[in-house]
């Protein structure tokens, strides 16, 4: 009887060691404190949008918009619907949620040139196998300002900034985290 009630409490006490640690203590996914509200530092610039592009990071999927000259800007945040410059129509969007990125510069020059028009608007850039992202899609130039459409697995802590060069241009770069 004694040897057992022994070997009762050692499996208890045991029990107790394997148990994870809390995760109300655990650091941030990657170091990641950017949260998942609106970032916005809008101007214009007649510098124009010259380029999309995307790429995959350990913590997080990476948007970058390359533009010819001053970035004019950026406006970024989670919409319930993607919508196309002027005209308000809804732009689908694959994935949990949606965030729609509108940028300070044209895709169009003082001529009205187009600088940038992707070869398929539904699918800027092939995102498949991304973790976070889904869907690239563009939702327009339209008095000064570039729309495009991001759709993401779910809606997650993300950044946005500005990085000037190479050269004279400058890039607009939207960073979705992988998790929280």
């Amino acid at each position: 009887m004694r040897r057992t009630s022994v070997l009762a409490i050692l499996l208890l006490v045991g029990s107790f060691l394997l148990v994870p640690a809390s995760p109300a203590g655990a650091a941030p996914y990657c170091g990641i404190r950017w949260g998942s509200l609106t970032k916005s530092v809008l101007n214009l610039s007649p510098a124009t949008v010259s380029d999309v592009r995307t790429g995959r990071h350990t913590c997080y999927d990476r948007l970058v918009v390359d533009v010819s000259g001053a970035s004019g800007g950026y406006h970024v945040g989670y919409v319930d619907e993607v919508r196309e410059d002027g005209s308000g129509h809804v732009v689908p969007t694959r994935g949990g949620a949606s965030l729609q990125i509108t940028l300070g510069n044209p895709s169009y020059d003082d001529y009205g040139n187009v600088t940038y028009a992707p070869a398929n608007p539904s699918e800027v850039r092939d995102v498949t196998g991304y973790q976070t992202f889904r869907q690239v899609v563009w939702a327009g130039t339209f008095e000064g300002h570039t729309s495009l459409g991001l759709g993401v697995r779910a809606r997650l802590p993300f950044r946005a900034f500005e990085l000037a060069g190479p050269g004279s241009g400058s890039r607009i770069v939207v960073d979705v985290a992988h998790r929280w």
